[in-house]
């Protein structure tokens, strides 16, 4: 399996390969690099796609996990690309993955050919949403995984009775308290970006479900709004994981926005 050892951390990642322009995929909070197997399959005949499983998260996590922030995840993102030999490409994060993806487009601009930012936001956390949040990682920790937590995790990432969720189910059940602990911490306490977006020059492409529960609409479209060069796909029905539970609407605007850059 493909390891990269960048940062002091061992990522794990997949490359198609190919002479395409590269596109690498970042995912969100509780998700591994899987979540884009949609976008790669659409895309991989004309594009160089590249997922990784981001710290705590996946291959890559490891029992514990060290205290890290979104500028970390952003400098291993920049690490694994020169890794790679990759010396442009467009980053597509979703949610935590946009965060960071934000941050390296703020960190490291020289890399960045564009950039998707999928169901994500610059504010930090909505403070009405962190008590909630904060509880149903209490009562994990406490108590492991109960079908209840991961019913209420379901619905807020992936929604109601999408068909893949047990999936996922079964892999939450693997993470460690430790990583839990740190990346939620990571999570709640990353910075405010919102007064530096607008530094980013390079063509954006902002996607967001309407039903998304975690970061609403409104948080996409001011985002979107404050980006210089920003387009905002809405995708209807559509909750946290646009990419993952929406690909036949996302795709193809997506592939809309690639050809764009050519």
């Amino acid at each position: 399996m493909p390891f990269a050892q960048v940062n002091g951390q061992n990522l794990y990642f997949e490359d198609s390969g190919g002479s395409g322009p590269a596109i690498v995929f970042s995912h969100g909070l509780l998700m591994d690099s899987s979540m884009f197997a949609p976008q790669v399959a659409a895309l991989k005949s004309h594009y160089r796609c590249i997922t990784w499983d981001e710290r705590g998260h996946g291959q890559t996590a490891g029992a514990t996990c060290a205290p890290f922030s979104y500028y970390d995840s952003a400098n291993d993102l920049a690490a694994l690309l020169a890794h790679l030999g990759v010396k442009k490409a467009v980053l597509a994060g979703m949610s935590q993955g946009g965060y960071l993806s934000l941050r390296c487009a703020l960190t490291h601009p020289d890399i960045v050919r564009a950039l998707v930012l999928i169901d994500t936001q610059a504010m930090p956390e909505d403070p009405a949403l962190m008590p909630g949040h904060q509880a149903l990682v209490e009562d994990w920790v406490t108590n492991g995984l109960s079908d209840q937590t991961a019913a209420i995790i379901e619905h807020i990432i992936l929604g109601d009775q999408w068909p893949g969720a047990a999936a996922w189910h079964a892999k939450w059940r693997h993470i460690t308290v430790p990583n839990l602990l740190q990346c939620f911490t990571t999570l709640g306490s990353r910075d405010d970006i919102s007064d530096k977006i607008q530094q980013i020059t390079v063509p954006t492409l902002v996607v967001h479900g309407d039903s998304d529960n975690a970061i609403t609409l409104p948080r996409g479209q001011a985002m979107a709004q404050a980006i210089p060069n920003a387009q905002l796909a809405v995708i209807a029905g559509a909750g946290h994981a646009a990419n993952l539970t929406h690909p036949e609407a996302v795709n193809p605007v997506l592939e809309a926005f690639l050809a764009t850059l050519a």
